[in-house]
């Protein structure tokens, strides 16, 4: 999907590409190979998406929307739950016991997480941020994720100034990782 726009628009395209993510697991039978891979993309995807999420998307609600701190720490909360999910299947293969109940809570928590999101969040912070605004917003967001990490780090802060300021450097890690590892890419 193309990427660009404000950072809702930005945002929205993510959620989609994780879903279609999600659609092809949830069509290949328990135990298939390739659900490692796509449980693997949809990591990388959700793990570059939260990190951008989290050093300017939050900032801007608890900036620019009503009770915006309480919304912000609810969907924080949200990505340390997924975080944690991710770390647990980053071991396993598809044909381990606990493979498919992390998968599928994953899935429950990315869907529940987006349709907040889409639901209540974009819609508020579209009505009290400027277009220009959400504008600046995307490219911010486009730009961090071409240097975030691609895999969990449940330990690490979530919140600027520190988390902005270690993203890269775990980024320029985990994307060696992967080239060296193969991780997110068919056989």
């Amino acid at each position: 999907m193309g990427h660009g726009g404000n950072v809702i628009d930005e945002l929205t395209t993510d959620h989609r590409e994780v879903d279609e993510l999600f659609g092809r697991i949830e069509a290949l039978p328990p135990g298939h190979k390739d659900r490692k891979l796509y449980a693997d993309q949809a990591t990388i995807e959700l793990v570059r998406h939260s990190v951008a999420e989290e050093a300017y998307l939050y900032p801007a609600v608890r900036e620019h929307v009503a009770n915006g701190g309480a919304i912000a720490d609810k969907e924080l909360e949200d990505h340390a739950e997924a975080e944690r999910i991710m770390k647990d299947l980053e071991g396993l293969t598809a044909d381990d016991a606990e493979f498919d109940r992390l998968v599928g809570a994953l899935m429950s928590e990315i869907r529940e997480h987006v349709a907040d999101e889409e639901g209540n969040l974009f819609p508020r912070l579209r009505e009290a941020c400027p277009a220009e605004s959400l504008d600046r917003l995307g490219e911010k967001v486009r730009q961090a994720k071409r240097t975030a990490p691609t895999r969990p780090h449940p330990a690490t802060p979530d919140k600027p100034p520190m988390n902005k300021l270690l993203a890269p450097g775990a980024g320029m890690v985990d994307r060696l990782r992967d080239t060296f590892s193969g991780r997110g890419k068919p056989d």
